[in-house]
Protein backbone atom coordinates (compact mmCIF):
# COMPACT_ATOMS: atom_id res chain seq x y z
CA UNK A 1 0.00 0.00 0.00
CA UNK A 2 1.35 3.49 -0.97
CA UNK A 3 2.31 6.26 1.73
CA UNK A 4 -0.86 8.27 1.47
CA UNK A 5 0.02 12.22 0.65
CA UNK A 6 -0.95 15.26 2.89
CA UNK A 7 -3.07 17.48 1.16
CA UNK A 8 0.19 20.10 1.22
CA UNK A 9 2.38 17.85 -0.46
CA UNK A 10 -0.17 17.28 -3.31
CA UNK A 11 -0.55 20.80 -4.15
CA UNK A 12 3.07 21.64 -3.43
CA UNK A 13 3.89 18.74 -6.50
CA UNK A 14 0.52 20.08 -8.50
CA UNK A 15 1.72 23.47 -8.45
CA UNK A 16 5.33 22.39 -9.26
CA UNK A 17 3.69 20.41 -12.59
CA UNK A 18 2.40 23.33 -13.81
CA UNK A 19 5.14 25.89 -13.36
CA UNK A 20 7.32 23.30 -14.95
CA UNK A 21 5.16 22.95 -18.49
CA UNK A 22 6.37 25.22 -20.51
CA UNK A 23 3.07 24.96 -22.33
CA UNK A 24 1.49 26.79 -19.82
CA UNK A 25 4.43 29.64 -18.90
CA UNK A 26 4.06 32.77 -21.13
CA UNK A 27 0.59 30.98 -22.04
CA UNK A 28 -1.92 33.36 -24.09
CA UNK A 29 -5.84 32.98 -23.47
CA UNK A 30 -8.58 35.02 -24.58
CA UNK A 31 -11.84 35.28 -22.92
CA UNK A 32 -14.43 37.60 -21.21
CA UNK A 33 -13.73 39.46 -17.78
CA UNK A 34 -16.06 38.72 -15.04
CA UNK A 35 -16.12 39.67 -11.53
CA UNK A 36 -13.57 41.90 -11.85
CA UNK A 37 -12.13 43.42 -8.59
CA UNK A 38 -9.34 46.79 -8.11
CA UNK A 39 -7.99 46.26 -4.62
CA UNK A 40 -7.10 50.20 -4.34
CA UNK A 41 -4.21 49.54 -1.65
CA UNK A 42 -2.46 47.07 -2.69
CA UNK A 43 -3.01 48.00 -6.64
CA UNK A 44 -3.72 44.30 -7.72
CA UNK A 45 -6.32 43.45 -10.45
CA UNK A 46 -8.39 39.83 -9.28
CA UNK A 47 -10.40 38.82 -11.71
CA UNK A 48 -11.55 35.55 -13.96
CA UNK A 49 -12.07 34.92 -17.55
CA UNK A 50 -14.67 32.98 -18.84
CA UNK A 51 -16.03 31.54 -22.22
CA UNK A 52 -19.25 29.48 -22.86
CA UNK A 53 -18.03 26.07 -20.91
CA UNK A 54 -15.40 27.04 -18.78
CA UNK A 55 -13.86 29.79 -15.84
CA UNK A 56 -10.39 30.35 -15.43
CA UNK A 57 -9.72 32.57 -12.00
CA UNK A 58 -6.83 35.26 -12.91
CA UNK A 59 -4.69 38.08 -10.71
CA UNK A 60 -2.42 41.02 -12.35
CA UNK A 61 -0.10 41.95 -9.73
CA UNK A 62 0.32 45.86 -9.08
CA UNK A 63 3.54 46.18 -11.25
CA UNK A 64 2.10 44.64 -14.21
CA UNK A 65 -1.45 46.81 -13.88
CA UNK A 66 0.00 49.68 -13.23
CA UNK A 67 1.16 49.98 -16.59
CA UNK A 68 -2.21 49.18 -18.21
CA UNK A 69 -3.71 51.94 -20.57
CA UNK A 70 -7.10 51.06 -20.47
CA UNK A 71 -9.39 50.15 -16.77
CA UNK A 72 -10.80 46.31 -17.26
CA UNK A 73 -14.44 46.09 -16.90
CA UNK A 74 -16.96 42.91 -16.22
CA UNK A 75 -17.61 41.99 -20.08
CA UNK A 76 -14.65 43.32 -21.87
CA UNK A 77 -12.99 40.54 -24.05
CA UNK A 78 -10.06 40.50 -23.86
CA UNK A 79 -6.50 38.58 -24.23
CA UNK A 80 -4.18 37.77 -21.44
CA UNK A 81 -0.89 36.34 -21.43
CA UNK A 82 1.18 34.95 -18.31
CA UNK A 83 1.31 31.85 -16.32
CA UNK A 84 -0.40 28.78 -15.07
CA UNK A 85 0.33 28.14 -11.35
CA UNK A 86 -1.69 27.15 -8.22
CA UNK A 87 -2.63 28.87 -5.22
CA UNK A 88 -1.29 26.50 -1.96
CA UNK A 89 -3.91 28.27 0.32
CA UNK A 90 -7.38 27.59 -1.42
CA UNK A 91 -5.92 24.72 -4.06
CA UNK A 92 -6.95 26.13 -7.08
CA UNK A 93 -4.61 26.81 -10.10
CA UNK A 94 -4.98 30.49 -11.92
CA UNK A 95 -3.45 32.59 -14.15
CA UNK A 96 -0.78 34.82 -13.04
CA UNK A 97 -1.19 37.75 -15.98
CA UNK A 98 1.87 39.90 -16.81
CA UNK A 99 0.50 41.47 -19.98
CA UNK A 100 -3.84 42.65 -20.98
CA UNK A 101 -5.18 43.81 -23.65
CA UNK A 102 -8.38 44.12 -25.14
CA UNK A 103 -9.56 41.33 -28.33
CA UNK A 104 -9.77 43.77 -30.79
CA UNK A 105 -10.17 47.04 -30.41
CA UNK A 106 -6.17 48.37 -29.34
CA UNK A 107 -5.91 49.12 -25.87
CA UNK A 108 -5.00 52.43 -26.61
CA UNK A 109 -7.92 53.64 -28.45
CA UNK A 110 -10.33 51.72 -25.42
CA UNK A 111 -8.19 53.81 -22.63
CA UNK A 112 -8.66 56.75 -25.19
CA UNK A 113 -12.41 56.14 -25.48
CA UNK A 114 -12.83 55.32 -21.72
CA UNK A 115 -10.85 58.47 -20.68
CA UNK A 116 -12.90 60.76 -23.00
CA UNK A 117 -16.50 58.83 -21.64
CA UNK A 118 -15.04 59.77 -17.98
CA UNK A 119 -13.75 63.57 -18.55
CA UNK A 120 -17.49 63.42 -20.63
CA UNK A 121 -19.66 63.02 -17.27
CA UNK A 122 -17.44 65.10 -15.10
CA UNK A 123 -18.40 68.47 -17.38
CA UNK A 124 -14.91 68.58 -18.64
CA UNK A 125 -15.34 69.07 -21.83
CA UNK A 126 -19.29 71.25 -21.71
CA UNK A 127 -19.45 74.28 -23.87
CA UNK A 128 -20.48 76.58 -21.36
CA UNK A 129 -16.50 76.14 -20.01
CA UNK A 130 -15.12 77.46 -23.01
CA UNK A 131 -13.48 80.62 -22.97
CA UNK A 132 -13.86 83.06 -26.08
CA UNK A 133 -10.21 83.62 -27.27
CA UNK A 134 -8.94 87.69 -26.88
CA UNK A 135 -9.47 89.37 -30.35
CA UNK A 136 -6.17 91.39 -30.85
CA UNK A 137 -3.56 89.16 -28.33
CA UNK A 138 -0.49 91.45 -27.19
CA UNK A 139 1.12 87.76 -25.82
CA UNK A 140 0.84 84.60 -27.77
CA UNK A 141 2.22 81.63 -25.61
CA UNK A 142 3.30 78.21 -27.23
CA UNK A 143 4.15 74.88 -25.54
CA UNK A 144 5.30 72.40 -28.09
CA UNK A 145 8.87 70.68 -29.17
CA UNK A 146 11.54 73.30 -29.62
CA UNK A 147 12.95 71.05 -32.67
CA UNK A 148 9.48 70.03 -34.77
CA UNK A 149 8.05 71.66 -37.59
CA UNK A 150 4.90 72.70 -35.26
CA UNK A 151 7.00 75.35 -33.76
CA UNK A 152 8.52 76.52 -36.78
CA UNK A 153 5.16 76.86 -38.91
CA UNK A 154 3.40 78.62 -36.19
CA UNK A 155 6.15 81.44 -35.67
CA UNK A 156 6.18 82.24 -39.38
CA UNK A 157 1.77 82.46 -39.61
CA UNK A 158 2.00 84.52 -36.48
CA UNK A 159 4.49 86.80 -37.87
CA UNK A 160 3.21 87.27 -41.10
CA UNK A 161 -0.29 87.58 -39.49
CA UNK A 162 0.18 89.63 -36.44
CA UNK A 163 3.18 91.14 -35.98
CA UNK A 164 2.18 93.30 -33.19
CA UNK A 165 1.80 89.86 -30.42
CA UNK A 166 5.06 89.13 -28.51
CA UNK A 167 5.48 85.48 -28.64
CA UNK A 168 6.13 83.51 -25.31
CA UNK A 169 7.64 80.00 -26.20
CA UNK A 170 7.71 77.22 -23.60
CA UNK A 171 9.57 74.33 -25.27
CA UNK A 172 8.37 70.72 -24.06
CA UNK A 173 8.86 67.37 -25.03
CA UNK A 174 5.92 65.76 -27.10
CA UNK A 175 6.48 62.53 -26.98
CA UNK A 176 7.30 59.63 -24.23
CA UNK A 177 7.04 59.13 -20.78
CA UNK A 178 7.90 62.37 -19.32
CA UNK A 179 5.72 64.54 -22.32
CA UNK A 180 2.99 64.32 -20.55
CA UNK A 181 4.20 65.88 -17.08
CA UNK A 182 6.42 68.57 -19.37
CA UNK A 183 2.91 69.65 -20.69
CA UNK A 184 1.58 70.23 -17.29
CA UNK A 185 4.36 71.85 -15.59
CA UNK A 186 4.39 74.57 -19.18
CA UNK A 187 0.84 75.11 -18.34
CA UNK A 188 1.24 75.62 -15.06
CA UNK A 189 4.21 78.23 -15.37
CA UNK A 190 2.33 80.20 -18.20
CA UNK A 191 -0.71 80.81 -15.71
CA UNK A 192 1.18 81.16 -13.00
CA UNK A 193 3.24 84.24 -14.31
CA UNK A 194 0.17 85.26 -16.46
CA UNK A 195 2.80 85.19 -19.15
CA UNK A 196 0.61 84.84 -22.49
CA UNK A 197 -2.99 86.49 -23.27
CA UNK A 198 -3.72 82.99 -25.38
CA UNK A 199 -2.00 79.59 -25.42
CA UNK A 200 -0.74 77.35 -28.58
CA UNK A 201 -0.43 73.87 -27.19
CA UNK A 202 0.37 71.23 -29.95
CA UNK A 203 2.79 68.88 -32.14
CA UNK A 204 3.03 68.01 -35.49
CA UNK A 205 1.62 64.40 -36.34
CA UNK A 206 2.25 60.63 -35.81
CA UNK A 207 1.04 57.63 -34.90
CA UNK A 208 -1.91 57.36 -31.97
CA UNK A 209 1.18 56.06 -29.47
CA UNK A 210 3.20 59.33 -30.68
CA UNK A 211 0.36 61.60 -29.37
CA UNK A 212 -0.42 59.92 -26.62
CA UNK A 213 0.68 62.32 -23.95
CA UNK A 214 -2.11 64.58 -25.02
CA UNK A 215 -4.50 61.82 -24.17
CA UNK A 216 -3.18 61.77 -20.70
CA UNK A 217 -5.73 62.69 -18.55
CA UNK A 218 -3.27 65.01 -16.54
CA UNK A 219 -2.92 67.22 -19.12
CA UNK A 220 -6.68 67.20 -20.19
CA UNK A 221 -7.58 68.51 -16.67
CA UNK A 222 -4.62 71.15 -16.67
CA UNK A 223 -5.93 72.48 -20.23
CA UNK A 224 -9.38 72.44 -18.72
CA UNK A 225 -8.24 74.08 -15.31
CA UNK A 226 -6.03 76.70 -17.95
CA UNK A 227 -7.56 80.29 -17.00
CA UNK A 228 -5.72 81.88 -20.37
CA UNK A 229 -7.75 80.44 -23.41
CA UNK A 230 -6.52 77.57 -25.02
CA UNK A 231 -5.40 76.17 -28.17
CA UNK A 232 -5.37 72.73 -29.13
CA UNK A 233 -3.09 71.85 -32.58
CA UNK A 234 -2.36 68.30 -32.04
CA UNK A 235 -1.23 66.11 -35.55
CA UNK A 236 -3.00 66.65 -38.34
CA UNK A 237 -6.42 67.27 -39.24
CA UNK A 238 -7.86 63.49 -39.29
CA UNK A 239 -5.94 63.23 -35.36
CA UNK A 240 -8.35 63.46 -32.53
CA UNK A 241 -7.14 63.86 -29.05
CA UNK A 242 -8.17 64.28 -25.41
CA UNK A 243 -6.35 67.43 -25.16
CA UNK A 244 -8.69 68.77 -27.96
CA UNK A 245 -11.79 68.30 -26.05
CA UNK A 246 -10.65 69.82 -23.02
CA UNK A 247 -9.26 72.69 -25.18
CA UNK A 248 -11.37 75.91 -25.40
CA UNK A 249 -10.91 75.66 -29.19
CA UNK A 250 -9.17 72.41 -31.28
CA UNK A 251 -7.55 73.91 -34.33
CA UNK A 252 -7.48 70.76 -36.98
CA UNK A 253 -3.20 71.90 -37.29
CA UNK A 254 -0.58 73.81 -35.94
CA UNK A 255 -0.20 76.11 -38.63
CA UNK A 256 -4.54 76.39 -38.58
CA UNK A 257 -3.62 77.29 -34.48
CA UNK A 258 -1.57 80.14 -35.26
CA UNK A 259 -4.25 81.79 -37.69
CA UNK A 260 -6.96 81.05 -35.34
CA UNK A 261 -5.30 82.73 -32.57
CA UNK A 262 -4.70 86.19 -34.18
CA UNK A 263 -6.37 88.10 -36.29
CA UNK A 264 -4.74 88.93 -39.80
CA UNK A 265 -3.25 92.58 -40.15
CA UNK A 266 -3.81 92.59 -43.57
CA UNK A 267 -6.96 91.82 -43.63
CA UNK A 268 -7.46 94.81 -40.72
CA UNK A 269 -5.74 97.63 -42.39
CA UNK A 270 -7.62 96.80 -45.71
CA UNK A 271 -10.65 97.56 -43.44
CA UNK A 272 -9.22 100.27 -41.89
CA UNK A 273 -8.84 101.54 -45.05
CA UNK A 274 -11.80 101.39 -46.06
CA UNK A 275 -13.59 102.46 -43.13
CA UNK A 276 -11.89 105.98 -43.67
CA UNK A 277 -13.23 106.15 -46.96
CA UNK A 278 -16.68 105.41 -45.82
CA UNK A 279 -15.80 108.29 -43.18
CA UNK A 280 -15.16 110.80 -45.60
CA UNK A 281 -17.64 110.27 -48.28
CA UNK A 282 -20.10 111.05 -45.09
CA UNK A 283 -17.99 113.92 -43.63
CA UNK A 284 -18.57 115.21 -47.17
CA UNK A 285 -22.06 114.30 -46.88
CA UNK A 286 -23.49 116.05 -43.90
CA UNK A 287 -21.37 118.95 -44.86
CA UNK A 288 -22.87 119.52 -48.22
CA UNK A 289 -26.31 119.05 -46.22
CA UNK A 290 -25.46 121.58 -43.51
CA UNK A 291 -24.42 124.02 -46.23
CA UNK A 292 -27.30 123.54 -47.85
CA UNK A 293 -29.72 124.63 -44.89
CA UNK A 294 -27.33 127.16 -43.99
CA UNK A 295 -28.25 129.01 -47.31
CA UNK A 296 -31.67 128.33 -46.46
CA UNK A 297 -31.32 130.08 -43.63
CA UNK A 298 -29.87 132.84 -44.87
CA UNK A 299 -32.52 133.24 -47.42
CA UNK A 300 -35.48 133.54 -45.28
CA UNK A 301 -37.57 136.14 -44.35
CA UNK A 302 -36.84 135.66 -40.10
CA UNK A 303 -32.89 136.62 -40.91
CA UNK A 304 -33.68 138.84 -43.30
CA UNK A 305 -36.07 141.07 -41.50
CA UNK A 306 -35.69 139.87 -37.54
CA UNK A 307 -37.24 143.50 -36.27
CA UNK A 308 -40.22 142.79 -38.27
CA UNK A 309 -40.39 139.17 -37.47
CA UNK A 310 -40.29 139.91 -33.72
CA UNK A 311 -43.01 142.76 -33.54
CA UNK A 312 -45.13 140.58 -35.36
CA UNK A 313 -44.85 137.96 -32.44
CA UNK A 314 -45.41 140.59 -29.94
CA UNK A 315 -48.58 141.75 -31.47
CA UNK A 316 -49.89 138.02 -31.41
CA UNK A 317 -48.72 137.77 -28.22
CA UNK A 318 -50.98 140.84 -26.58
CA UNK A 319 -53.79 139.67 -28.98
CA UNK A 320 -53.50 135.61 -26.67
CA UNK A 321 -52.72 137.95 -23.86
CA UNK A 322 -56.48 139.83 -24.07
CA UNK A 323 -58.32 136.54 -24.64
CA UNK A 324 -57.59 135.30 -22.04
CA UNK A 325 -58.34 137.90 -19.56
CA UNK A 326 -62.13 138.11 -20.93
CA UNK A 327 -62.16 134.52 -21.01
CA UNK A 328 -61.30 134.36 -17.44
CA UNK A 329 -63.44 137.40 -16.38
CA UNK A 330 -66.40 135.63 -18.20
CA UNK A 331 -66.28 132.20 -16.20
CA UNK A 332 -66.02 133.71 -13.02
CA UNK A 333 -68.90 135.89 -13.69
CA UNK A 334 -70.77 132.90 -14.70
CA UNK A 335 -69.17 130.73 -11.56
CA UNK A 336 -70.38 134.37 -9.10
CA UNK A 337 -73.87 134.19 -10.60
CA UNK A 338 -74.42 130.41 -9.62
CA UNK A 339 -73.13 131.10 -6.24
CA UNK A 340 -75.79 133.87 -5.82
CA UNK A 341 -78.40 131.43 -7.09
CA UNK A 342 -77.68 128.68 -5.15
CA UNK A 343 -77.14 131.14 -1.60
CA UNK A 344 -80.95 132.26 -2.47
CA UNK A 345 -82.78 128.92 -2.71
CA UNK A 346 -80.50 127.96 0.71
CA UNK A 347 -82.23 130.69 2.16
CA UNK A 348 -85.67 129.78 1.06
CA UNK A 349 -85.01 126.74 2.63
CA UNK A 350 -83.50 127.52 5.84
CA UNK A 351 -86.15 126.95 8.89
CA UNK A 352 -85.11 130.87 10.23
CA UNK A 353 -87.15 132.30 6.88
CA UNK A 354 -90.18 130.01 7.88
CA UNK A 355 -90.61 131.71 10.81
CA UNK A 356 -90.02 135.41 9.69
CA UNK A 357 -93.35 134.48 7.67
CA UNK A 358 -95.27 133.89 10.86
CA UNK A 359 -94.71 130.51 11.97
CA UNK A 360 -93.16 128.87 15.26
CA UNK A 361 -91.99 125.78 15.98
CA UNK A 362 -93.41 123.81 19.27
CA UNK A 363 -90.41 122.25 21.61
CA UNK A 364 -89.76 120.34 24.57
CA UNK A 365 -87.39 119.17 26.87
CA UNK A 366 -87.26 115.64 27.48
CA UNK A 367 -84.17 113.68 29.16
CA UNK A 368 -82.08 116.53 28.75
CA UNK A 369 -82.74 117.15 25.14
CA UNK A 370 -85.06 119.26 23.13
CA UNK A 371 -87.29 117.52 21.02
CA UNK A 372 -89.76 119.19 18.40
CA UNK A 373 -93.51 118.73 18.61
CA UNK A 374 -94.91 117.64 15.16
CA UNK A 375 -98.28 116.32 16.46
CA UNK A 376 -100.80 116.71 19.36
CA UNK A 377 -100.19 113.38 20.15
CA UNK A 378 -96.65 114.62 21.31
CA UNK A 379 -97.96 116.52 24.20
CA UNK A 380 -100.21 115.56 27.12
CA UNK A 381 -102.69 117.85 29.64
CA UNK A 382 -100.56 120.21 31.69
CA UNK A 383 -97.31 119.44 29.42
CA UNK A 384 -94.95 122.44 29.37
CA UNK A 385 -93.20 123.24 26.19
CA UNK A 386 -91.97 126.12 24.40
CA UNK A 387 -92.93 128.18 21.00
CA UNK A 388 -90.12 129.41 19.09
CA UNK A 389 -90.45 132.61 16.90
CA UNK A 390 -88.47 134.25 14.87
CA UNK A 391 -87.47 136.97 17.29
CA UNK A 392 -88.06 135.04 20.41
CA UNK A 393 -89.56 132.08 22.33
CA UNK A 394 -92.90 131.46 24.69
CA UNK A 395 -92.97 128.75 27.42
CA UNK A 396 -96.65 127.20 27.39
CA UNK A 397 -98.73 124.79 29.10
CA UNK A 398 -101.12 122.45 27.39
CA UNK A 399 -104.26 123.02 29.45
CA UNK A 400 -106.13 120.25 27.49
CA UNK A 401 -105.39 117.97 24.27
CA UNK A 402 -108.02 116.94 21.81
CA UNK A 403 -107.11 114.72 18.24
CA UNK A 404 -108.83 115.03 15.03
CA UNK A 405 -111.30 112.60 14.36
CA UNK A 406 -110.38 110.53 11.24
CA UNK A 407 -111.75 112.35 7.55
CA UNK A 408 -111.40 115.79 9.74
CA UNK A 409 -109.10 118.51 9.16
CA UNK A 410 -107.29 120.70 11.00
CA UNK A 411 -110.58 123.25 11.07
CA UNK A 412 -112.67 120.63 12.73
CA UNK A 413 -114.60 120.52 9.11
CA UNK A 414 -115.83 116.68 7.93
CA UNK A 415 -114.85 115.36 4.85
CA UNK A 416 -118.82 114.96 3.85
CA UNK A 417 -119.06 118.57 4.85
CA UNK A 418 -116.12 119.32 2.29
Amino acid sequence: MRTPLTVTQLTVYLKARLEEDPRLNGVLVSGEISNFTNHYKSGHFYFSLKDERSVLRAVMFSRNASRLRFVPQDGMRVLARGRISLYEASGQYQLYVDELQPDGLGALSLAFEQLKEKLRKEGLFAPERKRPLPPFPERVGIITSPTGAAVHDMLTILARRWPLAQVVFCPVQVQGEVAAPQLVEALRRMNEQEAADVILIGRGGGSLEDLWAFNEEIVARAVAASRIPVVSAVGHETDVTICDFAADLRAPTPSAAAELAVPDRAEWMAALQAQRGRMASLMQSRTAALQQRLDLLTASRTLREPLSMTQNRAAELELLRERMHRAQKALLDRKESRAAELTGKLHALSPLSVLARGYALAEKEQEETTTLISSAADLSSGEIFTLRFADGKAVCRAESVALHEEGECAHGCKEDDV
